[in-house]
């Protein structure tokens, strides 16, 4: 069965995405610039409400994915306090100045997870290489990639990311996200083979729409 994770923003955000069918919440702040790390009193409160599991992205600021010394601190810090909160893992990720995945840095914020998996988010789409990316992901040890296969939606990048869960072989699973709907989900299920999408909350009849097409999908 594919797995429905839907990015929110609020505490009334996260309950609609529960009550349409959701499987998972990725909690965010600034959703309209890519998304940032969400305040640590809301996800202490969104765990406590809902009882589908919550992934926290861990993003300093929006715009590239390059970070300073200071940034890369704050998401270290970031991680160490949201873990403790009951959450179920952790959305992040971090470029080198050349566009490669930053095998070492994003090692760290595994190692600073402590045990959580870890999804490398969209930054992937941003790199220079995106094969090349997807298995230095891999060797920095996160569980999951998101991606839109380089594209700006995920129903433009279908042969990229039926590439990646190619590639991927089952060492992680590959999260198809960017421009999820109800209308275009099930294509982007059936040709990439993809077993976990990612999709922006509108409202609740839209994630109900979307959960909808995607358990008629089988």
């Amino acid at each position: 069965m594919t797995l429905i994770e839907a990015a929110v923003e609020t505490l009334d955000s996260a309950l609609a995405a529960e009550r349409a069918g959701a499987d998972r919440i990725e909690l965010c702040n600034n959703l309209g610039e890519g998304g940032t790390t969400p305040d640590g009193e809301l996800v202490a409160t969104i765990v406590e409400r809902i009882r589908i599991p919550v992934f926290v992205l861990i993003r300093p600021r929006a715009g590239d994915f390059f970070y300073s010394e200071s940034e890369f601190d704050v998401m270290m810090r970031d991680i160490e306090l949201t873990r403790t909160m009951g959450i179920a893992g952790i959305v992040t990720g971090a470029l080198d100045a050349n566009g490669r995945v930053a095998v070492k840095r994003t090692r760290s914020l595994v190692k600073a997870a402590g045990g959580l998996p870890v999804t490398f988010h969209r930054a992937i789409d941003s790199a220079a290489d995106l094969p090349v990316a997807l298995d230095d992901a891999i060797d920095s040890g996160v569980s999951r990639v998101l991606t839109s296969g380089g594209a700006p939606t995920a129903r433009e990048g279908i042969g990229v990311i039926a590439a990646m869960v190619k590639q991927a072989r089952e060492r992680v699973s590959i999260v198809a996200g960017g421009g999820i709907r109800e209308h275009n989900v099930r294509e982007v299920i059936a040709r990439t083979g993809a077993h976990e999408v990612h999709g922006r909350l509108i409202d609740e009849a839209q994630m109900r729409g979307l959960v909808d097409a995607v358990r008629r999908s089988g």
